[in-house]
C-alpha cells in the first residue's frame, strides 16, 4: 500500500504529480543531508572546545589554573546576566507593545495596507521575539564579557589612601568604580534605545503608531509605553550629568602646560562642573514630565521639558564654560590656572613614582684649576666604564660563541652584575633557520632546545678588540659554576616542541660528537590520549600530531615558550616590560621579567602613552613593552617574574607592597603571586631598575620636575629626550645600565645604576643628566637623581660631544683610515658620567671588516670639558685627557688596537718559536703598511694589513696554548703607521 500511494502521482499524469516527485528529496538524500549537518555542527563544537581544553590543559601544566577558572567564570557570569538582561529588556517590550496592539476594526486604510506582513509574521510570531531577544541577549553578553578586569576591580577594589583635591573622594572611586559604573550606564542606554526601536517597530507594524493617516499620531497605549521607555532614558542621562561631574577629575584635555592634561582646570571647577549639577536638574524634571504622560496621555509637555534639557546643554554646558574661559581665563591665565596646575603637577609625580626625585644643581663644566692627577685618579673610582655594548657586540657573540648555525643569540644582550662586575650576558637559543633540513620531526621534535649561557666582562676586551668571555664553550665553562645549561624557554623560542617521546632531541654539538637527550622536566602538555592529540592537531593546524607514530604516551607539547608570553598569559592584568635578560640562579637559568600594574584612571595625573614614550633606538618587536593598557596615567613596578629556561616554571613575586591596584589584583586572584620576602638573596642581587619605567619616568619629568605652577606654565624649563647621537633614525637615546657614583653620593662604592641625559627643548646643550639607584641590595634603590645644568653656561649634550669627535681633523682621518675598504665603523654607547663638577662622556668605537663578520672594539673616544682624546684603550684616552697617569688602573683598561692595523699582538715576552716568528712577520707587515701610508699607496697598504691579520692571527692562536684569553688584555701594542 505505501508503495502504491507513492506511486499514485506518477500515475496521474498530472502537472502537479512530476514536479512534487522531482522537489522532494529521497528518503536517502535527506539522510545524508541530516548527517551532514550534524557532523558539521559537531566540528564546529568540537572547533569550539578544542580552544577551551588546550587553554585548560596549559594553564593547568603551569599551575595556574585558577587564573582560568577565576577568568572564565567571570566572563560566563557577566554574559549570562547581561545577556538575559537585555534579552529580556528588549524581548518584554515587544511582548508588551504586541500586547498593547488595538484591534483590527480601529486601524486606519495605512495600517491596513500592513496586512500582508502581519499575516506573514503571524505564524512565527514567538520565533521571532525568541530570535531577536536571543541575537541582542548574545552581543550584549559578549560586551559584557569583554569587561571582566572592569568588575574584577571593582569588587575586589582596595583603597588608595589618597584623595582627589575636588571632590575628596578616594583615588580607588576612579580607578576601580568609575569605569564600572560607566559600563552599567552604556548598558542601561543600549538596553532603553534598543527597547524604544522594537517596541515603536510593533507599534507602527500592529496600528499603535501612524505616519500618513489623519486623526491621532499614536494610541494612548503606545503613547504611554514609548513615554515610559523616553523617561528612563533621559533619567539615565541625568546619572550621565551626574557621573559626568566626577569624569572632570580624570578627563584629558588640551592645554599648552603639558600635553595630555588631565584634571579640572579653572573652567571645569567654575563653569562645566556647576553646569552639570543644573543639567541633572533639568533632565530629572524632564524624565517626571515623561512618566506623567501615563496619566495626561499626551507628549506636550515632555516634548517642551526635553527641548529645554537640549537649550540648556548647549546654552548652559557650551556656551557658558567657553564665555568664562574668554573673558575671565585668558585674561589673567596663569593666576586663574595656578591651583589646578598644582594639583596636576603633585598628582602626577605621585602616579608616576617621581615624587621623591631629587634635583641639585651641578656646574657641569670642570674646574679649570682641580688637580690632574686627583682627576685621573677620579675617573677610576667613579664609574666602570662599560666598553663592551651589548647592542653591538651580539654579531662577536654569534660568530666566536655560536659554534653551530643553529644556534643563536638575541640582537641586544643583557647587562648584568657578577662578582661585582658589569657583565654582557646572552643564551644560546636555538634558531630554526640554522638547522641543517627543515621538516615537521627537525623542527619540533630533534631540535628542540638551546644550550648554555655566554658571558663577558663589561670594561674589558682582549687585544683583538674581542670581548673577554668569563663563560664560554659548549658546554659553557668558566664563572658561573654549575647549572642546567638546556634552553626550552627563550625569548627567540616561539615555535612548539614535541618532546619526552620516542624521538630523541639534539642535546649539543660539540669537537666530540653529537649528544643526544630527552626532556626530563616538569613542563608541558600531555599527548597521551587521542583527545589531547585531536585538540592540538587542530589548535596548531597539524594533522599529523593526531597520528604520528614519533608521538607516544610519554610525549609532551611544550609551547607559549618566550617568558614574555608565558608571564603575559598567567598575569593578564599586568604590563610586561619590552627587555627580559636571563641569569644564573642557584644552578638554573632564569628569565627575569618585570611587569607593572596600571591604571588610566588616576585623578589629575597625565596621562601617556606607553608604546611612544618606551620606544627609542633599541626598540623591535621583540624589545617592545607589551601594553594591556596603552594609555595610562599612573604605574608601578608592582611584581618581578621569573622564568625558568629549562622547564618554563612561571613565577611571580609581590615588589612594590604598597600598591593598591597589584593588592586588588592579589584579592581577585589569590594564591597567584608570592610575598617579596620569598624572593631568595640569590635572585635579588640580579633584579635590577626596568627601563622601561625609567623611559616614562624620565618623559614626565622632561615637565615635571618643575614644582612651581608659575614656572610650569610659562614652559621655560621645558626639558627632552635627546636623539640617539650615533644612529641617523631620530629617535630617542636609550638609557644605559652603568655602574657608578653619583656626586655627594655618601656610599663610597659604585652602585649599580640607569642614566640618561635630557636637553633643553629644541636645542642640543645637556640640561640635565638623569640617573636612579638600580641595584635593589642597596637601601637607595630606586632613588632618582636629577642634576641639573645651567642655562648661562651650557654644556654640550650627546649630539655636540659626537659633533666635536667627528669634526676634528686627526680623529677624522683615524676613522676615515679605519673604515677604509669593505671595514665600518660602529659607535657604540655614549657613557655620560658626572665628574668632579664636569661630565666625562665615553663612547668605544667598533670596526667591523677585513673578513670578519663581527665588530671589533678598536679605539675608545672619551671627552671632559675642553679636552677630546681618541685613543686604542681606555686607559690612555683618560691619560691624555687628563694629563695625567693614574697610579692605580682599573682592572681592564679595554685594550684595543691601533689605528688602521685590524688587530695587535700577543705579549712580546712568549718563548713559543711560533709566535716569535709571527711577531716577525707582522712587525715586517707593520712597516710595510708604514710605508705605504706614507708614500699613498693603498694597494701595498692593504696586502700589508692582510699579511699583518695572517701573522697576528698565527700567534694569538699560539699564545694562546700557553696563556687565557685575559692575559692579551695587557698586551702591548705594535708600532703604530704615523698619519
Amino acid at each position: 500500500m505505501r508503495t502504491l500511494a507513492f506511486q499514485m502521482p506518477d500515475r496521474g499524469g498530472g502537472p502537479s504529480g512530476p514536479r512534487m516527485r522531482v522537489g522532494r528529496p529521497s528518503r536517502r538524500a535527506r539522510t545524508l543531508l541530516m548527517t551532514l549537518g550534524v557532523l558539521a555542527v559537531l566540528a564546529m563544537a568540537f572547533i569550539m572546545f578544542a580552544g577551551f581544553w588546550t587553554d585548560w590543559l596549559w594553564f593547568r601544566s603551569v599551575d595556574y589554573s585558577t587564573v582560568f577558572t577565576t577568568t572564565l567564570w567571570t566572563k560566563v557570569g557577566l554574559f549570562a546576566v547581561f545577556g538575559l538582561v537585555m534579552a529580556g529588556a528588549v524581548g518584554l517590550n515587544i511582548w508588551l507593545a504586541h500586547r498593547l496592539r488595538p484591534p483590527l476594526s480601529a486601524m486606519s486604510m495605512e495600517q491596513q495596507s500592513l496586512d500582508r506582513y502581519r499575516m506573514t509574521v503571524a505564524p512565527y510570531r514567538k520565533w521571532l521575539l525568541l530570535g531577536i531577544s536571543a541575537l541582542v541577549g548574545l552581543i550584549a553578553g559578549a560586551s559584557a564579557a569583554g569587561q571582566w578586569k572592569t568588575w574584577l576591580m571593582y569588587v575586589n577594589g582596595v583603597p588608595f589612601g589618597t584623595k582627589d583635591p575636588q571632590f575628596n573622594l578616594d583615588v580607588s572611586f576612579y580607578t576601580f568604580d568609575l569605569p564600572w559604573y560607566r559600563f552599567l550606564l552604556g548598558f542601561g542606554f543600549a538596553a532603553v534605545v534598543l527597547s524604544v526601536i522594537a517596541a515603536a517597530v510593533v507599534h507602527y507594524l500592529y496600528g499603535g503608531l501612524r505616519v500618513t493617516s489623519p486623526g491621532a499620531r499614536a494610541t494612548a497605549a503606545a503613547t504611554g509605553h514609548l513615554s515610559v521607555l523616553l523617561g528612563l532614558f533621559v533619567t539615565l542621562k541625568a546619572v550621565a550629568y551626574w557621573l559626568d561631574r566626577y569624569g572632570l577629575a580624570v578627563k584629558s584635555s588640551d592645554f599648552k602646560a603639558a600635553d595630555n592634561w588631565t584634571g579640572l582646570r579653572y573652567v571645569d571647577a567654575n563653569a562645566y562642573l556647576p553646569a552639570k549639577t543644573i543639567l541633572v536638574a533639568i533632565a530629572a524634571i524632564c524624565a517626571v514630565l515623561f512618566f506623567a504622560t501615563l496619566w495626561r496621555r499626551t507628549w506636550q509637555l515632555p516634548v517642551i521639558g526635553f527641548g529645554l534639557m537640549v537649550l540648556s546643554a548647549i546654552l548652559i554646558g557650551g556656551l557658558y564654560p567657553a564665555i568664562v574661559q574668554k573673558f575671565q581665563v585668558q585674561p589673567n591665565e596663569q593666576a586663574k590656572e595656578s591651583p589646578y596646575v598644582q594639583k596636576n603637577i603633585k598628582a602626577t609625580r605621585d602616579a608616576y613614582g617621581v615624587a621623591d626625585a631629587s634635583v641639585t644643581d651641578y656646574a657641569g663644566l670642570p674646574d679649570p684649576k682641580a688637580d690632574k692627577k686627583k682627576l685621573r685618579q677620579d675617573a677610576n673610582t667613579t664609574a666602570s666604564i662599560r666598553l663592551l655594548d651589548p647592542n653591538i657586540v651580539s654579531p662577536a657573540f654569534q660568530q666566536l660563541q655560536q659554534n653551530k648555525g643553529y644556534y643563536g643569540f638575541p640582537a641586544t644582550l643583557a647587562v648584568d652584575r657578577y662578582k661585582g662586575q658589569d657583565t654582557v650576558i646572552g643564551l644560546r637559543e636555538i634558531n630554526l633557520a640554522g638547522i641543517p633540513k627543515n621538516n615537521w620531526i627537525n623542527d619540533h621534535f630533534r631540535y628542540t632546545h638551546g644550550y648554555g649561557v655566554v658571558a663577558a666582562k663589561g670594561t674589558e676586551v682582549t687585544a683583538n678588540g674581542e670581548p673577554v668571555f668569563t663563560e664560554s664553550g659548549l658546554p659553557a665553562r668558566g664563572d658561573l659554576g654549575e647549572y642546567e645549561q638546556r634552553i626550552y624557554y627563550g625569548e627567540q623560542t616561539k615555535q612548539y616542541s614535541i618532546v619526552g617521546g620516542p624521538q630523541k632531541e639534539l642535546d649539543y654539538a660539540n669537537d666530540a660528537g653529537e649528544k643526544e637527550t630527552t626532556y626530563q622536566g616538569d613542563s608541558g602538555v600531555s599527548l597521551g590520549n587521542p583527545v589531547n592529540r585531536a585538540a592540538y592537531a587542530l589548535a596548531f593546524s597539524e594533522p599529523q600530531i593526531l597520528y604520528s607514530g614519533a608521538i607516544d604516551d610519554k610525549s609532551k607539547i611544550l609551547y607559549n615558550r618566550t617568558p614574555k608570553a608565558r608571564v603575559e598569559a598567567v598575569a593578564p592584568w599586568l604590563t610586561i616590560d619590552g627587555a627580559v635578560y636571563p641569569a644564573v640562579i642557584d644552578g638554573r637559568v632564569q628569565w627575569i621579567v618585570d611587569a607593572y600594574t596600571t591604571t588610566n584612571g588616576y585623578p589629575y595625573a597625565s596621562r601617556t602613552q606607553l608604546g611612544d614614550t618606551t620606544a627609542d633606538s633599541l626598540t623591535n618587536s621583540q624589545r617592545a613593552v607589551v601594553a594591556q593598557e596603552n594609555q595610562v596615567n599612573y604605574i608601578r613596578n608592582s611584581v618581578k617574574a621569573t622564568v625558568d629556561a629549562y622547564d618554563g616554571t612561571v613565577k611571580l613575586y609581590q615588589w612594590d607592597t604598597k600598591d593598591p591596584v597589584l593588592k586588588t589584583w592579589m584579592k581577585a586572584f589569590p594564591g597567584t603571586v608570592k610575598a617579596k620576602k620569598e624572593i631568595s638573596p640569590t635572585l635579588m642581587e640580579h633584579l635590577r631598575y626596568p627601563q622601561d619605567l625609567f623611559k616614562v619616568q624620565r618623559e614626565l619629568l622632561t615637565r615635571y620636575h618643575v614644582t612651581d605652577p608659575q614656572t610650569f606654565l610659562s614652559g621655560s624649563e621645558v626639558w627632552a629626550v635627546p636623539d640617539d647621537p650615533t644612529t641617523k633614525a631620530g629617535t630617542a637615546v636609550p638609557p644605559y645600565y652603568l655602574s657608578m657614583k653619583m656626586p655627594g653620593q655618601k656610599d663610597p662604592n659604585q652602585a649599580f645604576s640607569l642614566t640618561t641625559t635630557l636637553t633643553p627643548n629644541g636645542r642640543d646643550n645637556l640640561s640635565a643628566f638623569m640617573a636612579v639607584n638600580a641595584d635593589p641590595t642597596t637601601a637607595d634603590y630606586g632613588k632618582i637623581q636629577l642634576l641639573k645644568l645651567p642655562t648661562q653656561n651650557p654644556v654640550d649634550g650627546p649630539k655636540l660631544v659626537q659633533a666635536r669627535f667627528n669634526s676634528k681633523p686627526e680623529i677624522a682621518q683615524e676613522i676615515n683610515i679605519l673604515s677604509r675598504g669593505d671595514s665600518q665603523v660602529e659607535y657604540g654607547n655614549l657613557l655620560t658620567v658626572p665628574l668632579d663638577k664636569g661630565m666625562l662622556y665615553v663612547e668605544p668605537v667598533y670596526v667591523r671588516g677585513g673578513g670578519l663578520k663581527y665588530p671589533l672594539l678598536k679605539k675608545v673616544l672619551v671627552t671632559y670639558g675642553d679636552q677630546t682624546a681618541f685613543e686604542d684603550t681606555l686607559e690612555k684616552a683618560l691619560n691624555v685627557v687628563f694629563g695625567a697617569e693614574s697610579a692605580t688602573p682599573p682592572p681592564g683598561d679595554g685594550t684595543t688596537t691601533p689605528p688602521g692595523d685590524g688587530t695587535t699582538t700577543p705579549p712580546p715576552t712568549s718563548q713559543d718559536p711560533t709566535v716569535k716568528a709571527a711577531l716577525a712577520d707582522a712587525q715586517k707587515a707593520v712597516d710595510d703598511a708604514d710605508k705605504a701610508l706614507k708614500a699613498g699607496d693603498w694597494a701595498a697598504y692593504g696586502k700589508a694589513q692582510s699579511d699583518l691579520q695572517a701573522a697576528l692571527k698565527r700567534a694569538i692562536e699560539a699564545e694562546a696554548k700557553v696563556t687565557t684569553p685575559t692575559a692579551t688584555a695587557t698586551a702591548t701594542p705594535t708600532p703604530t703607521p704615523s698619519g
